[in-house]
C-alpha cells in the first residue's frame, strides 16, 4: 500500500483502470464488491465506494468485445479457470514441464504439490498462470512499453536475477541460438545477436502496438497478428531464457483484445510446432540491424499458420460450449 489515500481529483474509472487485471482476478476468486472496494483501499489507498466499484465493472469493458460476453458470471469464471490451466500447461509442457493438466490445476487452486515431481516444474506452473493473469491487464492498452515486456518476464521467471549474464527483466547479455537436424547432421541457427535487441526489439513494440491499434478483428486478422507476434519475437529471441513462454503469452494480446479466446499450442505438438519455426528461420536467416524486417516471406508460414487455425479450435469449442449452456441452461454436454 502507498499510504495515499485518493478521494478526488479524477473519476474512478481512471482511478481504478490501472487495476483492472486485479479487480478481474478477485471477482474470479469470488470477492464481493465490497470486498474488492476494501482491497483497493488496504493495497493501493484508493478510497472507492462499493457503489463505484460496481459501476467500473460494469462500465469497463464497454466498447470492447469479449468471448465472455453472454456467458454467466459463473461459468464465465469456470471458463476462466480451465482456459488459464490448460494454457499454462500446454505451454509450460511444450519447455519441458513434466506436471500433467490434472497435475497443473491442482496446484493452481489448490496449492498442492504434487510427489515426485520437480520443485522448478510446480514454480514454472505458478509464474506462467500469473503471466496469464499479467496478459489480461495488458489487453486494454492502447500501447505497451519495454517495462512492460520486462515486468512479464520477471513474472514468467519467477524470479529477480541469476547473474549479471543471464537477466531476468532485461535483454540478454550474450548471443543465443539453437540445434536442429538436417540431413542427419546437427546445425546451430542463430538468433539474433545481444547488441542488435535492443533496437529489435523497440522495431517490435512498435509494430505490436500497432496491432493493438487495429482493435476488434475476425478470426483470421487476429490469427494473422498472432503469427506475426509470436514468429517476429521467435527470431529475436531477446532473452536469455523464456523466449518460447514469452512470444506464446504476448501474441495472445492482440489476439483477446479483438474478443478471442487464447490460441494455445497444444503439449503433444510439440514436434511440429518446433519444426515449423525452425524451418523458417533457417529460411529467412538470421535477423539484425543490417537485415531488420520482422516477418520476411509471411508465405512461408503457411504449414504454421494453418496449424495455429487447428489448434485454435480447441478453446473456439470451449466458448461455444459455454454459451450453448447460457442460451439452454438446461443444453447437457
Amino acid at each position: 500500500m502507498s499510504g495515499k489515500v485518493v478521494t478526488g481529483g479524477k473519476p474512478y474509472q481512471s482511478r481504478l483502470a490501472p487495476y483492472e487485471a486485479e479487480i478481474d482476478r478477485l471477482r474470479l476468486d469470488g470477492a464481493s464488491i465490497r470486498g474488492i472496494a476494501a482491497e483497493m483501499f488496504a493495497r493501493h489507498g484508493l478510497a472507492v465506494s462499493h457503489n463505484a466499484v460496481a459501476s467500473f465493472l460494469k462500465t469497463h469493458r464497454l466498447g470492447r468485445r469479449s468471448y465472455l460476453d453472454g456467458i454467466g458470471e459463473t461459468r464465465k469464471c469456470e471458463l476462466l479457470r480451465q482456459l488459464r490451466a490448460m494454457w499454462t500447461h500446454d505451454s509450460t509442457s511444450l519447455e519441458g514441464n513434466t506436471l500433467t493438466l490434472g497435475d497443473t490445476m491442482a496446484v493452481l487452486e489448490y496449492g498442492l504439490t504434487v510427489k515426485g515431481k520437480p520443485l522448478k516444474d510446480h514454480e514454472d506452473v505458478v509464474s506462467h498462470a500469473r503471466g496469464v493473469d499479467m496478459v489480461q491487464s495488458l489487453v486494454s492498452r492502447k500501447k505497451i512499453t519495454v517495462e512492460d515486456v520486462f515486468s512479464l518476464h520477471r513474472v514468467v521467471m519467477g524470479e529477480d536475477t541469476r547473474d549479471i549474464y543471464r537477466p531476468v527483466g532485461a535483454w540478454k547479455r550474450e548471443d543465443n541460438g539453437t540445434y536442429g537436424d538436417e540431413g542427419g547432421r546437427s546445425v546451430y541457427m542463430p538468433y539474433a545477436a545481444a547488441d542488435d535487441t535492443p533496437a529489435l526489439m523497440a522495431d517490435w513494440i512498435g509494430a505490436f502496438n500497432r496491432l493493438l491499434r487495429v482493435g476488434a478483428a475476425g478470426q483470421d486478422a487476429a490469427l494473422e497478428a498472432y503469427l506475426f507476434a509470436h514468429v517476429s519475437l521467435v527470431r529475436i529471441h531477446p532473452f536469455f531464457d523464456g523466449n518460447g513462454r514469452m512470444a506464446r503469452l504476448l501474441a495472445n494480446v492482440p489476439v483477446l483484445a479483438a474478443g478471442h479466446p487464447p490460441i494455445v499450442v497444444p503439449a503433444e505438438a510439440r514436434l511440429d510446432y518446433i519444426r515449423e519455426l525452425w524451418n523458417y528461420q533457417r529460411a529467412v536467416g538470421q535477423i539484425s540491424r543490417s537485415n531488420r524486417e520482422l516477418m520476411p516471406h509471411g508465405e512461408l508460414l503457411d504449414g504454421l499458420r494453418r496449424l495455429l487455425g487447428e489448434w485454435w479450435r480447441t478453446t473456439l469449442d470451449l466458448v461455444a460450449e459455454a454459451r450453448r449452456a447460457a442460451a439452454h441452461p438446461h443444453f447437457l454436454v
